[in-house]
């Protein structure tokens, strides 16, 4: 898909790797929404690239339509969505109490607050995106749009703790391919990217030398991962319309130890 001119959104744009890649798609020339709920920054971002800010709940229908009617209204139907809104989450099944020693069980309303974002948050923003391109006229290939998710090596290597994340990224790797056939028909497609350690906000906000000591579990390149790199990554899966119910790891061959 050329992307000059075409509509895209962005959840999670406002930081990290969303940004990075609502940069990336605007800089191609194509007309950028920021999904995210940080209005200020998500304004701030949209004002330097010449995108459009939409205060968005992925986890909130009502959020999510007025969302799309804003995007929409300003720039037409997107043909590109890009699942980037997500949070990190870190917690036992069960664990004893540090002070009591008492056996502990994972707080159920954290599980379900995380499976809720990074899952069902994704899935209601592909579903309602996805309706909205079926109604597209066909372009080359008879495409009508393209969807990337983002879920996580979690997926695949969860560590300790990560239940919660490791389920919802899993799910969400899990689902990319029945979406992609289920859509195949119509001309839309999914993919989905896995990042490993990736140099997001939250990342680079810790001491420079956890940083190095992160970068070098990576057999290679021994850095953290660049949001530039998740973005080009998703550029390459929304231009080449061969790429379809793809699960593709950005990870410089890590394979995460359970701690």
């Amino acid at each position: 898909m050329q992307l000059s001119n075409i509509p895209a959104v962005v959840t999670g744009g406002a930081s990290g790797l969303g940004e990075a890649t609502a940069r990336a798609l605007a800089a191609r020339g194509a007309k950028v929404a920021i999904f995210d709920l940080n209005a200020e920054r998500g304004e701030a971002v949209a004002a330097e690239i010449a995108a459009i800010f939409c205060p968005v709940d992925v986890t909130d229908e009502a959020s999510l339509e007025q969302g799309f009617a804003k995007a929409r209204a300003a720039h037409g139907q997107e043909r590109i969505l890009v699942n980037c809104a997500g949070i990190a989450s870190g917690e036992k099944t069960a664990a004893r109490d540090k002070t009591s020693g008492e056996p502990v069980a994972h707080r159920i309303a954290a599980f379900a607050r995380t499976i809720n974002i990074n899952l069902v948050g994704t899935f209601a923003t592909i579903a309602k995106s996805a309706a909205g391109m079926l109604r597209l006229d066909p372009l080359e290939d008879g495409e009508r749009g393209v969807i990337i998710n983002t879920a996580s090596v979690a997926a695949e290597d969860g560590q300790i703790g990560q239940a919660a994340y490791a389920a919802s990224k899993a799910g969400v790797k899990g689902m990319t391919l029945p979406i992609a056939r289920d859509l195949m028909n119509e001309g839309v497609r999914c993919n989905v990217i896995l990042p490993g350690i990736l140099g997001t906000p939250m990342l680079m906000g810790l001491p420079q030398n956890v940083q190095d000591s992160l970068g070098a579990t990576v057999p290679f390149p021994k850095r953290l991962g660049k949001p530039e790199e998740y973005a080009d990554t998703a550029l390459f899966l929304i231009s080449n319309r061969y790429m379809n119910g793809a699960s593709v790891r950005l990870d410089g061959a890590l394979r995460m130890a359970p701690r």
